[in-house]
């Protein structure tokens, strides 16, 4: 079973395997790093660590039990209980529900280990499976439209407090 682990060190290969062999894949749906991000990778990779020892973001990959990573899972510009969700899988790792799972784990760590009550996100109108991912997870739609690198997209937020404040799940979410 894949593990949601938060972005260390001894992640950088596996993370720059994940990547290049991702790469055409997600330049479908999602702009190009471009070639300075994998030319720069290792000081990029202790950059993103520098910020997270910060508190303001918290990287997470997606562990195979192979050491393989099949997604990212981050929580960015982290300011007054509020932060934004960015996500990407493998291509191999699509389709089998885990970015829903890790979403919805991510959603609890935020919660309970990062104290944060809203999550916010966004994805353009031609990914469909990252905006299911949102609305499978508890995300709604902001009704802000929004431009991500000149495609049209669409906002969403997501609040955390409401199971806390419950005591239990709200039905659409796992606080495992």
């Amino acid at each position: 079973m894949p593990e949601l682990q938060r972005l260390r060190a001894d992640h950088a290969p596996a993370l720059l395997a994940f990547e290049r062999e991702n790469r055409a894949f997600f330049a479908a749906s999602i702009p190009d790093r471009g070639d300075d991000y994998f030319a720069h990778f290792e000081a990029r990779h202790a950059a993103l660590l520098a910020e997270q020892a910060t508190g303001a973001c918290h990287f997470h990959v997606l562990v195979a039990p192979t050491g393989e990573i099949l997604g990212r899972f981050n929580l960015v510009d982290v300011a007054d209980g509020s932060a934004a969700l960015g996500f990407r899988m493998a291509e191999k790792a699509t389709g089998q529900g885990l970015a829903t799972t890790t979403v919805l784990q991510l959603c609890t760590l935020a919660a309970t280990e990062y104290a944060l009550t809203t999550l916010r996100a966004a994805a353009t109108l031609t990914n469909t499976a990252s905006r299911a991912v949102l609305t499978r997870t508890g995300f709604t739609p902001t009704g802000e439209d929004i431009l991500l690198n000149g495609q049209p997209g669409t906002g969403y937020v997501r609040d955390l407090t409401r199971a806390r404040e419950s005591g239990g799940s709200t039905g659409r979410e796992q606080w495992t």
